[in-house]
């Protein structure tokens, strides 16, 4: 951290490829660094996913562990992470309490989020969610690079996992709660395989091209991802059964929402309907300027997808940009990309601008409800 620094950046990522990413160029060419650089005090944060061998909880089982959708990455893991960002920064500036700067409606710092994929998906969630819930959010700007919520533009392969998830879905969640590798073997095992694609062109230009193919020809380096220092026999990423499911629900829905645990009752308990919160008709609560940016070449979320994002926050008033560069979904973190870096740099220059404060007139309060389970 930058000692008394009022100007704070927050880095968020996704369940799989996880933080290591916004630093994996080293100390030039990396997001985080190059802000750190800037002057900025930087965080970072990823969203849960790791193998719970770590948990609090030693006796927790894998499916109480990995029952979770993108709601509790919106509702619990940000806010975690946002809330603790706050409690170092009013403690390091010396602020005698909470209450007393949320009356006053202010903060010491600003504070910027700068996130990729479905942690893009997740931050504004937790935006519109904690504007509904008359909560701070605590934020200045959100930069989101191909964030997920939108997804009906897809290929082939994207569309029938879809329709699987869903027909399939109370038999699958029962006997897969996460798509993972649950022992030290064959992780060790996969990490060796990792190392032979890096070492042996040939193989690993054959599964890049595979890979490729599954995400509808993609051309992110999807082999050097496997090499990365999370990648090992102690802890690899996996991926929620209910985050599949619930992605799996917004793209057959065209909407981006909340999880739809099932049934009317189960909605309406959760959400006070019994439809699922459409986050995107709630983009009127929005109270801070938003930078999008796609990837021309991104197959996983096509740039179609981003500009619904724009249009949907242009129609409700949001204070919101958008931008296109040639990357594929990973080349937002894991490629070194000046202009990329030149252009976040330039976004976070505006952090001193004010933001609106007042919940929209056209807009109804609504008042979540917190559940401890997922249900299928």
């Amino acid at each position: 951290m930058v000692p008394y620094c009022h100007l704070l950046l927050s880095f968020i990522y996704n369940f799989l490829f996880l933080l290591p990413r916004w630093v994996s160029n080293g100390v030039v060419g990396s997001p985080a660094f190059a802000a750190y650089d800037q002057g900025y005090d930087v965080f970072l944060g990823n969203l849960r996913g790791l193998v719970s061998r770590e948990h609090i909880d030693k006796n927790i089982s894998s499916r109480q562990y990995w029952r979770y959708s993108i709601n509790e990455h919106g509702m619990e893991d940000i806010p975690a992470m946002v809330e603790k960002i706050h409690d170092v920064k009013t403690t390091e500036l010396k602020i005698s309490g909470l209450e007393t700067e949320e009356e006053n409606n202010s903060q010491p710092y600003k504070l910027c989020a700068i996130c990729h994929s479905l942690g893009g998906a997740a931050m504004l969630m937790y935006v519109v969610t904690r504007r509904i819930e008359e909560k701070p959010h605590r934020l200045s700007r959100l930069i989101l690079l191909s964030p997920a919520g939108f997804h009906q533009d897809s290929n082939l392969v994207f569309t029938a996992m879809e329709h699987l998830f869903l027909m399939m879905a109370p038999i699958l969640c029962r006997i897969i709660p996460a798509f993972y590798i649950p022992t030290r073997f064959f992780r060790m095992l996969l990490n060796k395989l990792a190392r032979d694609f890096n070492n042996y062109p040939a193989v690993g230009g054959l599964v890049q091209t595979l890979m490729s193919y599954v995400v509808g020809g993609d051309s992110s380096n999807w082999v050097g991802v496997l090499g990365l220092p999370h990648y090992n026999m102690n802890d690899m990423p996996g991926v929620s059964f209910f985050v599949a499911l619930h992605l799996a629900q917004m793209k057959h829905a065209r909407k981006f929402r909340m999880y739809d645990y099932g049934s009317p009752a189960a909605n309406m308990e959760f959400y006070g309907s019994p439809e699922p919160l459409d986050l995107g008709e709630y983009y009127g609560f929005i109270d801070i300027p938003v930078d999008l940016v796609a990837g021309k070449r991104d197959n996983v979320i096509r740039p179609s997808m981003v500009i619904k994002h724009y249009k949907l926050m242009k129609g409700a008033g949001v204070d919101v940009s958008y931008n296109e560069f040639e990357y594929a979904h990973l080349d937002f973190t894991f490629s070194h990309r000046e202009e990329l870096l030149a252009y976040v740099m330039s976004r976070m220059l505006l952090l001193e601008g004010g933001t609106k404060q007042q919940l929209p007139s056209n807009q109804k309060s609504l008042k979540l409800k917190k559940k401890e389970k997922v249900n299928s």
